[in-house]
């Protein structure tokens, strides 16, 4: 794996990636020193971030993404290091946190971030801007009726995730 230089002069570890098939379309997995950083559901390998293509660096994530699928895995144990601020991660904490088939809404989301659930704007942006679909199951937050508002992969990849996790797909 090469390196490259940041702005202070230290050295880490360039951007991989990989392109995989799933049921809800290809799945583009970015990693940068053996974290997963990105995973874009569909073939974005147009992006300059990618870094080069490097599949054999994903085996473990493939492996588990594979078996979430097939309705065998319903939890990842991956090294993840998604880039946000403070607040994005903290709300993609508790995203993590929502147990699989459960859902939760955008008030609830923010309430156990801490926040008042008039914050529940504030934490629609952050889901939306979550840079690991799936394994950060996004997905999971509904609207306060229950309706599956806006998903940024779309309200179909969104209802076929929920039904997997519900045993109905």
């Amino acid at each position: 794996m090469s390196t490259t230089r940041t702005d202070t002069g230290t050295a880490r570890a360039a951007r991989v990636h990989a392109l995989i098939d799933s049921p809800v379309g290809p799945l583009t997995l970015v990693a940068q020193d053996g974290a997963l950083v990105t995973l874009y559901m569909s073939d974005e390998t147009h992006r300059s971030d990618l870094g080069e293509e490097d599949p054999g660096a994903f085996a473990d994530a493939e492996r588990q993404l594979r078996e979430y699928f097939a309705g065998e895995r319903t939890a990842f144990d991956l090294p993840l290091s998604p880039h946000g601020t403070e607040f994005q991660k903290s709300v993609w904490r508790e995203l993590a946190a929502i147990p699989y088939g459960v859902t939760a809404t955008y008030a609830e989301v923010a309430e156990r971030t801490g926040r008042a659930p008039s914050s529940a704007r504030a934490v629609g942006s952050a889901n939306g801007a979550n840079p690991i679909a799936i394994v950060v199951p996004c997905h999971r937050v509904v609207g306060a009726n229950g309706s599956l508002t806006g998903y940024a992969w779309g309200t179909d990849r969104k209802r076929f995730l929920l039904d997997l996790e519900q045993g109905t797909q």
